[in-house]
């Protein structure tokens, strides 16, 4: 993936001027899909190992010089790529503003200090309660896994894939809060904060009420509970200052300005059809039961889910070669987040593609349903 994302790169440099924009957006999404991944791994390796290293030198009441480099690296890194993600999607997406540099780092700093509050608490009491901050894990576990699912997100092509991947951000939600659903977020954000700080007080208060006395002193322990409590207060000043100051769509008790950008339809070309806009390439989502049933009286009629026609209908008279190619139109609406189905439609549709290039001098166009979203970009550039 990252050869590829260079590749693609490259190519948006050395192409002509027409072809730069195309591979541009593929390196864009590419980057998107292996932020996404980096960030998968990262939670589901370094968090636990934090968590681990942490409980460890909790139980010794001693910090070695390399358990401590590779826990604060561990902490950095958690930190680091989910803003990371959060930038690069923002910056794969056309109809989003993109995120600011200082904007990125104070969501570093935002999550660097909520998850190394979340890591301690859980530390301390895992110092105590082995057996039980296991059962509090999986129980935290699988009620946020149902709360995503509950969410309805759309990031996979079909359900249990949809199903695996809240289960794994499920994950991600045991330590920080992590946006998977389009639409404002403030009040779920709000709940979910709440309940962390719930549980962070009553997983320190119960480590202060029963740690041992005899490897660890009243003043260390005072200590600890106030790097805990400070730690997620100074995470929630940033993320204050994220969205008051540097968030994209500008300040939260500002005047709310749109966050999408909406680019006027240019007007068609003589001869071509109306619908023809081209955009960036974008990845499918799931068809939902309302979208697949479709308007009354249309559940007869049969229509294929793929349709392919020429751009123009055959005059009845000797036709002028052809110039737009033919369009392929998809009824499924059109994935907005990159994900690693991104080019799903593309490799079941290769074949067809490629014959039909052999038809006409021009690449095949896929163009999708846009339920609801008039002024939705409709065109989609193949990736063949």
């Amino acid at each position: 993936r990252y050869l590829r994302t260079l590749y693609l790169g490259l190519q948006s440099r050395w192409q002509v001027e027409h072809r730069r924009r195309h591979f541009y957006w593929r390196m864009m999404f590419e980057s998107a899909d292996i932020s996404m991944l980096r960030l998968l791994e990262t939670f589901l390796k370094s968090a636990p190992q934090l968590v681990l290293q942490l409980s460890i030198m909790v139980q010794q009441n001693t910090i070695e010089p390399l358990q401590g480099l590779s826990a604060s690296a561990s902490l950095v890194s958690l930190a680091w790529m989910i803003a990371s993600y959060q930038k690069v999607l923002r910056d794969s997406r056309e109809d989003k503003m993109p995120m600011s540099y200082k904007g990125a780092v104070v969501q570093i700093l935002w999550h660097l200090f909520t998850i190394a509050a979340r890591a301690i608490a859980f530390a301390l009491f895992a110092s105590v309660f082995q057996l039980y901050f296991g059962i509090f894990i999986v129980t935290h576990w699988c009620i946020m896994t149902f709360w995503i699912i509950q969410g309805e997100t759309d990031f996979c092509m079909s359900k249990w894939e949809e199903i695996i991947y809240n289960m794994v951000v499920g994950i991600i939600y045991i330590f920080c809060w992590f946006n998977v659903k389009e639409g404002r977020s403030r009040y779920r954000m709000c709940i979910y904060y709440v309940i962390t700080l719930s549980e962070n007080a009553a997983l320190t208060i119960l480590w202060f009420l029963y740690y041992d006395r005899k490897t660890t002193s009243d003043f260390d322990a005072l200590i600890l509970v106030c790097v805990v409590s400070s730690s997620f207060a100074l995470g929630i000043f940033f993320m204050f200052i994220y969205y008051c100051l540097l968030h994209p769509n500008g300040p939260m008790f500002s005047p709310r300005v749109g966050g999408c950008i909406f680019r006027q339809r240019p007007a068609p070309a003589p001869g071509s059809p109306a619908d023809a806009v081209t955009s960036p390439p974008r990845s499918l989502p799931r068809t939902t039961a309302g979208e697949r049933d479709g308007a009354p009286g249309e559940r007869d009629s049969c229509v294929p889910v793929f349709q392919v026609r020429p751009s123009a209908p055959p005059a009845p008279a000797a036709r002028a070669p052809r110039t737009e190619g033919p369009v392929i139109r998809i009824d499924l609406p059109r994935k907005k987040y990159p994900a690693w189905d991104a080019h799903f439609i593309d490799r079941r549709l290769r074949k067809t593609i490629l014959a039909l290039e052999y038809a006409s001098p021009t690449t095949p166009r896929l163009q999708y349903r846009t339920p609801g979203a008039p002024q939705e970009v409709l065109e989609y550039e193949t990736t063949v």
